[in-house]
C-alpha cells in the first residue's frame, strides 16, 4: 500500500485529484500530516467520509512508533525504529535552549570510514523521505509530551549513513520540513552531513538553503583515503574547491567535522602542528568553521587526542582566523555518540 508521509504538495493534490477529491483536498491533506501530524484518516475530518474510505483502501499515513529507546545519564535518548524493512536509530540530544534529533539517512553505510563503528554494518538500504520524516515526527511527539524534555528545535542528518547518497529522498524530507505548506522550519535550524560525495553535494547546494557539515578529519588526502575510503572518489581537495565557488557569507553555513585523534601505533594521528597548518592552507578563503570532536571508541586502531592537545588545537585555529569550537560529547554509555549507532539486524532490538 503507497504511504502520504514524504509526498510533496503537488503529488498530494495529484492524489486528492484521483481519489474524487476537490484540487484544494491536497492542501488539507498536508496541512493533517505534516501540520497537525495525524496517525489516521479517520482524523481527519474536514475531508468527506467517502473522500476518506477512498484514501484508506489505497494508502496508509506511514507513521510507525519507535520500536525501543535508551536514556542516557546525559539526558540523551537513543530510539530504534524499523524503516523501510531495517532497522535504524535516532538520537535526541537536549541541551537548556534546544533539543536536537540526529537523524538517519540510511540504514547502515557504505562509506566504511575507519573509526565509525556504523560503517561497520555494511549498506542495507536508503531511507525513504516517509522513512526519514517518520523519525522526526515520532521522537518529536515523545519529547514534547516529556515534561524533562521540552520538543525539537534544531535537525542535524548525521545519522546512520550517507545524506549525499540518498539525496532525492534527503531533499524530498528537507522541502517537507521547510516549505510552507509542510512544517515551515527555517533551514537555519537543520544541517546536513557529508564525507563529500560530489554528486549529490551539488545538488544539495543547489536545491537546499540548509547549513552543511563536511566530515573532514584529516587534510592530508593520502591520510584521509587510508581512514575513509571515499577520499578516492571525492577528495576533501575538490570538495572544499566545490564549496569556494558558493557564498557562506549569509545564512547558509559550511562546517567541518574533525575528530581528534592521538598518534599511536599503525596511525598517525591528526592533531600534530603539521596537520593544523595544513588545515588552514586547505580551508583559506573559505568562511567556514571546524567543530573537534572526541573519538568515542569502537576501533583500537585509534585513540582520543587528549583534553590539552585539542585545547591547543582550538587555540591555533582560532587564533589564525578560523572559528573552532569542541564538541560536548553526549550518550556515550548508551551508544549514541558520534559514529557509535549500530542498529542490531533482525537480532536484538533494544
Amino acid at each position: 500500500m503507497e504511504i502520504l508521509l514524504g509526498k510533496t504538495l503537488a503529488e498530494l493534490q495529484t492524489v486528492a485529484v484521483a481519489a474524487g477529491l476537490p484540487k484544494f483536498a491536497g492542501k488539507q491533506l498536508a496541512e493533517w500530516l505534516y501540520v497537525r501530524r495525524v496517525r489516521s484518516f479517520d482524523e481527519m475530518t474536514n475531508i468527506s467520509l467517502k473522500g476518506r474510505e477512498t484514501l484508506k483502501a489505497s494508502y496508509s499515513i506511514g507513521r510507525h512508533s519507535p520500536i525501543a529507546h535508551a536514556d542516557s545519564a546525559d539526558g540523551t535518548k537513543k530510539f530504534l525504529f524499523e524503516a523501510d524493512g531495517q532497522f535504524i536509530e535516532s538520537v535526541y540530544i537536549p541541551e537548556e535552549e534546544r533539543g536536537t534529533l540526529c537523524v538517519s539517512t540510511q540504514a547502515g553505510c557504505k562509506m566504511g570510514c575507519k573509526f565509525c563503528m556504523t560503517g561497520t554494518l555494511g549498506f542495507h538500504g536508503h531511507l525513504s523521505a516517509a522513512g526519514i520524516l517518520n523519525q522526526i515526527f515520532e521522537v518529536d511527539a515523545v519529547v514534547s509530551s516529556d515534561g524533562r524534555s521540552g520538543g525539537l528545535t534544531n535537525l542535524v542528518y548525521m545519522g546512520e549513513g550517507e545524506p549525499m547518497d540518498n539525496i532525492e529522498h534527503v531533499l524530498r524530507s528537507l522541502e517537507i520540513m521547510t516549505a510552507g505548506y509542510g512544517c515551515a522550519w527555517s533551514p537555519k535550524r537543520i544541517t546536513v552531513s557529508s564525507v563529500g560525495v560530489i554528486t549529490g553535494l551539488k545538488w544539495f547546494l543547489a536545491e537546499s538553503d540548509c547549513h552543511l557539515a563536511i566530515s573532514l578529519h584529516n587534510p592530508f588526502p593520502a591520510e584521509r583515503q587510508a581512514i575513509m575510503p571515499a577520499e578516492k572518489m571525492c577528495s576533501i581537495a575538490d570538495v572544499v574547491a566545490l564549496l569556494k565557488q558558493y557564498d557562506w557569507s549569509h545564512q547558509r553555513r559550511v562546517s567541518f567535522e574533525y575528530i581528534c585523534w592521538a598518534e599511536v601505533s599503525g596511525h598517525a594521528g591528526n592533531t600534530s602542528p603539521r596537520h593544523a597548518k595544513e588545515l588552514l592552507r586547505l580551508l583559506r578563503g573559505l568562511p567556514c568553521r571546524i567543530n573537534l570532536i572526541r573519538f568515542h571508541g569502537g576501533n583500537e586502531q585509534f585513540r582520543t587526542a587528549d583534553e590539552k592537545t585539542m585545547e591547543w588545537l582550538l587555540d591555533y585555529l582560532t587564533e589564525n582566523g578560523v572559528t573552532t569550537t569542541i564538541r560536548r560529547s553526549r550518550g556515550e554509555d548508551i551508544l549514541a555518540a558520534c559514529g557509535q549507532l549500530v542498529a542490531t539486524y533482525g537480532g536484538d532490538k533494544a
